[in-house]
C-alpha cells in the first residue's frame, strides 16, 4: 500500500512513524516481568542488538524488590526472623474502571 491514495474525498496520506526504543521497552515489560526476556522482546521487536537494547533497559530499570530481613538478637526473642517485602502494582496509575448501568 502507498503512502498517498485518493478516496471520494481527495487524495489521502499516512504518516509513518516507527516505534522509537522506549516504546518498545514498555511493550516488553507488558509482556514480561523478567529483565532478560524483556531485552530479548525489544530486541526482536525494533531489529537492533540485545546488547544495545540492554544498556537503555539498564538505563530505566526500576530497583530491585525492596526486600529487607530483620533478624533480632537471640537473647531478645529468640530466633525468630521478618521479612518485609514491597510488591509494586502492574495496574496504570491513571485508569478508569469501566462501569455498566443497570436499569
Amino acid at each position: 500500500m502507498s503512502a498517498v491514495w485518493n478516496t471520494k474525498y481527495g487524495s489521502r496520506r499516512v504518516r509513518h512513524d516507527p516505534p522509537t526504543l522506549k516504546e518498545a521497552i514498555a511493550a516488553a515489560q507488558g509482556l514480561s516481568d523478567q529483565l532478560q526476556d524483556q531485552i530479548e522482546i525489544a530486541a526482536a521487536l525494533m531489529d537492533l542488538p540485545v546488547e544495545d537494547v540492554r544498556a537503555e533497559v539498564m538505563k530505566n530499570a526500576p530497583a530491585r524488590k525492596a526486600t529487607q530481613i530483620v533478624a533480632p538478637n537471640a537473647r531478645e526473642r529468640g530466633s525468630r526472623t521478618v521479612i518485609v517485602e514491597r510488591k509494586t502494582s502492574r495496574r496504570p496509575v491513571g485508569a478508569r474502571t469501566l462501569t455498566t448501568s443497570r436499569p
